[in-house]
């Protein structure tokens, strides 16, 4: 099973890049004029986020190709948990494995962090490097009551060509992504908590007994 391929995926990746992209530092925020400085706003001293979302993927002639909600859980670095109430899916990145169970279809796939997340910019989960050394950061105007943010990636294995962050004052509501197939993924975040005290078995994952596994997870 190819995690690149799973409903989603995509722009849940591209999110875990984001915000791992300040993990280590976050410049300051610096001039209001700076299109960066929502953004920066938002992420500098995050250290966890829980999140409910709707999602849906649209193709290039913008037909609803899926939709889909949950919740959003991430502790920096390297972990996150999206678990998805319909349809009923989770993925799991303990910081040295992703997993991805496909409760309806009882199948699980593990494989490494860095080989799970394909060809994104995972080296972002350790950089100390700020958002602009990894993407150009440019201010996209307002629409529908957001402020817009626009980031492309400086490199081109990403697997995606852009990022659209909308913010409602400094709060992360909206996010888009384009991928390199045409497809877009839309998320909208609601109940958005800033570092909240998170269980850290959210972040582990065990094999429900008699659930076939492909891969074998890393100690």
């Amino acid at each position: 099973m190819d995690l690149r391929a799973q409903p989603g995926f995509a722009g849940q990746a591209a999110l875990l890049v984001l915000l791992a992209a300040l993990a280590g530092g976050v410049a300051h925020a610096g001039r209001a004029a700076d299109p960066a400085r929502r953004l920066q706003a938002f992420l500098h001293g995050l250290t966890s986020l829980q999140a409910d979302f709707r999602q849906s993927v649209v193709d290039d002639r913008g037909q609803v190709l899926q939709r889909s909600r949950g919740t959003l859980y991430l502790q920096r670095p390297g972990r996150f948990r999206w678990d998805y109430r319909a349809p009923s899916e989770l993925i799991v990145a303990d910081g040295r494995n992703l997993w991805f169970y496909d409760r309806g279809l009882e199948q699980i796939t593990v494989r490494p962090l860095r080989r799970g997340l394909g060809n994104l910019p995972v080296a972002l989960l350790t950089s100390e490097r700020s958002v602009e050394k990894r993407f150009h950061v440019a201010g996209a105007g307002t629409a529908d009551g957001l402020h817009w943010l626009r980031l492309t990636p400086r490199g081109k294995e990403s697997g995606f060509e852009w990022i659209r962050l909308g913010f409602r004052g400094d709060l992360l509501v909206r996010m888009e992504l384009h991928d390199i197939l045409g497809q877009t993924t839309r998320i909208r975040f609601s109940h958005v908590r800033r570092n909240p005290k998170l269980d850290p078995a959210l972040f582990r994952f065990t094999p429900p007994p008699g659930v076939d596994v492909a891969g074998t997870p890393q100690p």
